[in-house]
């Protein structure tokens, strides 16, 4: 039986943005709501899965992000070779998760056929839908499919002992979640179906979505999928980096243990 660590990349963090960007119909729109951005390493022995791949820090100073940590620099600090990855798991195609396509040139992608079909179709008309996406990346997306090196797959997926993809969908068509087996049970990697804890906590959604009641009917599927919701990993909740322990003193902040068991939290 397969167990995997979880390794969190805290690459960018938004210190401006309102907690109204963040969820509708906010009771306090104007109030300060920071935005911290993660992507993932799992690994068990030699073996190495990543989890999106960051974001383009041009791009992301555009909207006020600010890097942390390349998740290239951030890979070869975990000592895997961004050269030799084989496997990158995307959980959907916002550029925030999209960046650094380029930067891994022999792997094989993996990302849910709604969200390829979704990205390319006619909702991408609607400014309010593409809003997240970045045409040079979906072309990256498109390059690659034709080059044999991105699969898409249907609704769920296992990648590996111990490793599976759920379509949640919601934030977008092609919205994914992952289920990990770690050495304290299932964690579910709930990448953005849950960008903070309080929309598990509120039952609320977030503010960018293509289907909200999906949105929220994720949340039922992510508590099924975890063994508890200590085992559930929102995608950029700054609380992330206060429950859970850094890899090395130097690398505070900005790689967390998020196999390791977190610190307890007030709901």
């Amino acid at each position: 039986m397969t167990t995997w660590e979880i390794f969190g990349i805290r690459h960018a963090v938004n210190r401006t943005r309102k907690r109204g960007q963040n969820f509708i119909n906010d009771a306090d729109p104007l109030a300060p709501l920071q935005m911290d951005f993660y992507c993932w390493v799992l690994r068990s022995g030699d073996r190495v899965i990543v989890v999106d791949t960051g974001m383009d820090p041009v791009k992301g100073a555009a909207t006020g992000n600010v890097q942390v940590i390349s998740p290239v620099e951030a890979w070869r600090a975990l000592g895997v070779d961004p050269a030799a990855v084989d496997t990158v798991v995307l959980t959907h195609a916002h550029y925030d998760h999209m960046g650094y396509l380029g930067a891994l040139p022999t792997a094989r992608f993996l990302m849910q056929a709604e969200e390829m079909a979704y990205v390319t179709g006619p909702l991408m008309e609607k400014a309010t839908f593409r809003q997240a996406y970045k045409p040079d990346e979906i072309g990256q997306l498109v390059t690659l499919l034709h080059g044999g090196r991105l699969h898409l797959h249907g609704r769920e997926l296992r990648i590996a002992d111990g490793v599976s993809a759920h379509w949640v969908g919601g934030h977008c068509a092609g919205q994914e979640v992952l289920r990990v087996r770690t050495a304290r049970g299932w964690v579910v990697l709930a990448s953005d179906a849950l960008h903070y804890y309080e929309e598990l906590d509120r039952g609320v959604p977030f503010a960018i979505a293509v289907d909200l009641g999906a949105m929220l009917a994720a949340h039922d599927l992510i508590r099924e999928l975890a063994d508890s919701e200590a085992h559930i990993i929102p995608a950029h909740d700054p609380l992330i980096a206060d429950l859970y322990p850094a890899v090395s003193p130097d690398l505070a902040g900005r790689i967390l243990r998020l196999d390791a068991t977190p610190a307890a939290r007030d709901s």
